[in-house]
């Protein structure tokens, strides 16, 4: 039994959720996410919450049952609170900033880095050695960081790079005479 997916997911006020099919549409005040659930599964709504449930017994459906209750809440957190990831820079003239709809990076190379931002997210750059992304769809706010991150990852001597804020880089010493 899945302990996640036996919870309801909850629909705070101010947020409207509806079940049409396999297609859970949920609409709030930061604006209006819809999932396509497996056919493994099967949700109704009863006034706890979403109700998610396995069809059957199967290792399939067992297994799609917590990730579909885990995807409901998700865009139902999105539309409510909205999600935001933040990412340090660190190294010697290492720096970010917004020129227009690109993020500008300055990592070291012999030329700056230009990341065209998506639609729906929103990044901000409150210091040249900060960046904030924020938006709606938690696997969209995560890849923009993710592919950010990936310009120039933390390396283990010096620790210079792109990290997520929080990120433990583990340090190696360097070489002995």
């Amino acid at each position: 039994m899945s302990r996640i997916g036996k919870k309801p997911v909850p629909v705070p006020s101010g947020v409207t959720a509806t079940i049409n099919g396999q297609t859970v549409s949920v609409k709030g005040p930061k604006g209006e996410l819809s999932f396509v659930l497996n056919e493994f599964v099967l949700a109704e709504m009863t006034e706890e919450g979403i109700k998610i449930d396995p069809r059957g017994t199967t290792k399939t459906a067992r297994s799609m049952w917590g990730m579909s209750r885990t995807m409901v809440e998700n865009i139902i957190t999105g539309v409510h609170a909205g999600f935001e990831k933040k990412l340090e820079i660190t190294g010697v003239g290492y720096r970010a900033q917004i020129q227009g709809q690109n993020l500008q990076l300055a990592l070291g190379f012999s030329h700056d880095v230009l990341f065209p931002i998506p639609e729906g997210i929103d990044i901000k750059c409150p210091k040249p050695t900060e960046i904030t992304i924020s938006g709606i769809d938690k696997q969209s706010v995560g890849q923009v960081a993710a592919e950010i991150r990936d310009f120039r990852p933390p390396e283990p001597y010096k620790g210079k790079g792109v990290r997520y804020a929080g990120e433990f880089i583990v340090r190696k010493e360097g070489k002995k005479k």
